[in-house]
């Protein structure tokens, strides 16, 4: 009897605990169930939408890209591009599974063994590696946890990533997930993504990265700033070897190769970070910014919202040709930094108040003053309530700095005012380049070296264009039909009577067959001053106003008989359009920068094409190529025969302006209209002389070398061909002799070259 009530007494004693060991299980698994599911319907805080993972709210660069499909450069406030999957090196894809998570490919977003192993470390307290998978960092990467969170909060927002996680597993494959992970990831040095970084780095895309490259790239993920290769060389190298290892023993390479591998020093020559200053077209992608702002305070994405260059991952598909723009940027540094800005320096050494062709140290000073009001040291001190004479005094104050040469950046120490000083003795240079029928801009530099100067010598800077303005003239006379290029008019002085009264003659440095009756042929290639006195006073400014508007000239050109010289200040990029009219038979191609721009999942927003307008008829259209070629053929333009060896057809224009202060040419050839300025930023410094400040010696030799190069890439196809013909028959106007024969005349004056040095006019 006792032993019975000893086993029931035993049974009730059995049966509580397990009810409540149970509940306590029952209570648990529907704890965590409804945590989850709390976590799934957003009781503790907003969950990414499937939207909002297929479009992360990620900062994408905008890219410029070239014609023949080179990176120009980005705009960004994150140096975020992104790649596909197939995009990838495979190495840095075994890498990065490597070194981040082996059973990637097993698990479906979580892993219970990892998150085992976390658990093991914890209780045991030994480091035991992190229990994250790719995806759940990925998800982290996609839903930022924020900052100064507790305990609580932290313990969520983990839950929430592993939900993300799960979510990402099943909408995604595995290869998608791995390309979206290294789109998200920062790898230091501005570098946010894989593209990025791979640029940054290596000037690779991530395609051809190569086993060393690719674990030193899975390595730094993990921390960016404490495993930089340019920080921290011993660090990197020492991860980049261990990520190499994990590959090793999870059988992606041979321990043979790894152990080769590792003797591999890291080769960071190629780095480089980008930003506006550095790479490729940094003018032209200046002035793309701010056109592209405007275009983007215009147009609206689906949502309503305003497109951001900074953030939407555009693609911007330029004009620009990324060879002939290298060819554009060497052209102007071989002739400025080889010769012309040593024959500056040659040519000033010794003269007082150099480089100023000033005699009057007051006109100096003040040229000194405004050119400190306009930097930003003074608008600086300025803003911040200095007194004028206390900025003076800071502008004395040696400082160490670093400043511009033809042989790379110095770093110096000296006062802001010598360096004011220091920066006037350059002489810049810009060029703009434009495919003839289409109007596509092909290469543009606005300056020497956008670090250093940053004012833009195509579009913004307007300049005195000297006897580059001729030709609007001697395009109105060739469309009246009144004259010919072999028409001859009297080679003498001629003045025009003022609305004061007073008279304006102006001087010509030329003295050939002063006195003789010359052709209009002769007189353009020679650009003399006296024949287009003689036009002027036939058809008048506005007449001659009139023709510039009508090739594309917006800027304002003042109503007086002496802009048949060119002083008026017209920029390079209206010069250059207006005489690409002549090649393009008498139609206006309105300068074309941009073909396309697409959203950053590649559909096309929006197309653009040249704008378009008949200026002249197609015969006046090749009367002045045929003017211009005498330019080159017997003109000042002649040293482009003798002395680059540039035989094909060419049409050329030279100027000169005030003081030599500017020198121009303007180029022409059936496929490229290209104009070149050359001078200084202030227009008192100057050659003194005009054999060295004329265009020719000045402007005309980077068109040539550009040129040069251009014709030496049989990949660009650019012709060395004549220009097509008009249908009528004009061969008469252009035969002198036999023009002269049937008008009853005798050619007394035949063309002959002329001094080059000499013939460029001087006002």
């Amino acid at each position: 009897m006792a032993k019975k009530n000893k086993e029931e007494k035993k049974k009730s004693g059995i049966k509580p605990f397990v009810i409540v060991l149970w509940s306590l299980f029952f209570v648990f698994v529907i704890s965590v169930f409804l945590l989850f599911y709390g976590i799934v319907h957003e009781w503790f805080g907003k969950m990414p939408t499937f939207e909002d993972l297929e479009n992360p709210n990620t900062n994408l660069a905008t890219e410029i890209i070239s014609a023949d499909g080179q990176l120009l450069g980005n705009y960004y406030i994150e140096n975020r591009t992104n790649v596909s999957y197939e995009e990838l090196s495979p190495y840095l894809i075994n890498a990065l599974i490597a070194i981040e998570d082996y059973r990637f490919y097993e698990h479906s977003g979580i892993d219970q063994k990892a998150l085992f192993r976390v658990a093991i470390g914890l209780l045991t307290g030994t480091e035991r590696g992190g229990g994250s998978t790719l995806t759940q960092q990925l998800a982290k990467n996609l839903f930022p946890r924020g900052e100064n969170l507790n305990t609580v909060q932290l313990v969520i927002r983990k839950l929430q990533e592993w939900v993300t996680a799960t979510k990402l597993e099943y909408n995604y494959s595995k290869n998608e997930i791995i390309s979206m992970y290294l789109n998200t990831v920062f790898f230091g040095h501005n570098s946010y993504g894989i593209k990025k970084a791979a640029e940054t780095f290596f000037k690779k895309t991530p395609a051809e990265l190569n086993i060393q490259e690719a674990a030193l790239m899975a390595g730094v993920v993990n921390g960016p700033s404490r495993l930089s290769p340019v920080r921290n060389p011993d660090r990197a190298l020492r991860r980049r070897n261990l990520v190499l290892q994990q590959m090793a023993t999870y059988n992606f390479i041979t321990q043979q190769e790894c152990d080769s591998i590792s003797l591999i020093p890291i080769d960071m020559s190629k780095y480089g970070m980008s930003d506006h200053n550095t790479g490729q077209a940094t003018y032209f992608r200046e002035f793309l910014r701010n056109f592209l702002t405007d275009w983007a305070n215009t147009h609206t994405k689906a949502n309503g919202e305003k497109y951001n260059i900074y953030k939407d991952g555009l693609r911007v598909y330029t004009t620009i040709d990324s060879r002939m723009q290298q060819y554009a940027e060497d052209a102007i540094r071989e002739h400025l930094a080889l010769y012309l800005q040593p024959a500056f320096y040659e040519h000033w050494k010794g003269i007082p108040n150099a480089p100023f062709d000033l005699t009057d140290t007051t006109e100096i000073n003040h040229v000194m003053e405004l050119s400190i009001k306009r930097s930003e040291r003074y608008r600086v001190l300025n803003n911040a309530g200095m007194s004028f004479d206390s900025i003076m005094e800071n502008f004395k104050k040696p400082v160490s700095m670093e400043v511009f040469s033809w042989d790379g950046p110095i770093d110096t120490v000296m006062s802001p005012l010598d360096s004011i000083l220091y920066y006037k003795f350059f002489l810049q240079a810009s060029l703009m380049s434009i495919e003839t029928h289409t109007g596509h801009v092909k290469a543009y530099v606005g300056g020497n070296d956008h670090r250093f100067f940053q004012y833009d010598h195509v579009t913004q800077a307007r300049r005195q264009v000297g006897s580059t303005f001729k030709p609007f003239l001697y395009s109105l006379a060739m469309q009246e039909g009144e004259y010919t290029p072999c028409t001859k008019v009297p080679n003498i002085s001629y003045s025009i009577e003022l609305p004061d009264g007073t008279f304006w003659e102006p001087k010509d440095s030329g003295k050939s067959k002063f006195g003789e009756e010359v052709t209009l042929k002769w007189a353009l290639a020679q650009s003399n001053n006296r024949i287009s006195t003689y036009l002027m006073k036939r058809f008048g400014p506005e007449a001659i106003i009139q023709m510039a508007r009508r090739m594309g000239v917006t800027s304002p050109i003042p109503a007086v008989p002496s802009i048949c010289l060119g002083v008026c200040d017209l920029s390079l990029y209206e010069m250059v359009g207006a005489m690409n009219t002549f090649a393009n038979q008498g139609v206006y191609v309105k300068p074309l920068f941009v073909t396309k721009i697409e959203d950053k999942n590649g559909n096309i927003i929006e197309t653009f094409s040249a704008e378009q307008s008949e200026a002249l008829d197609e015969i006046t259209a090749y009367k002045m190529i045929e003017l211009m070629k005498g330019v080159v053929q017997s003109g000042t333009g002649v040293r482009l025969r003798y002395k680059y060896n540039l035989m094909n057809p060419i049409a050329g224009k030279t100027g000169t302006t005030q003081n030599h202060s500017d020198g121009w040419f303007m180029g022409i050839t059936p496929d490229l209209t290209t104009g070149v300025w050359t001078g200084a930023e202030d227009r008192s410094v100057h050659f003194r002389t005009l054999q060295l400040g004329q265009g020719a010696n000045m402007a005309l030799p980077i068109w040539a070398l550009y040129m040069q190069k251009i014709y030496a890439d049989p990949q660009l196809h650019v012709s060395k061909g004549d220009f097509p013909k008009p249908l009528s028959d004009v061969s008469l106007d252009f035969d002198c002799d036999l023009y002269e024969q049937q008008n009853g005349t005798t050619n007394n004056s035949p063309d002959e070259p002329g001094n080059e040095y000499l013939i460029e006019e001087e006002f």
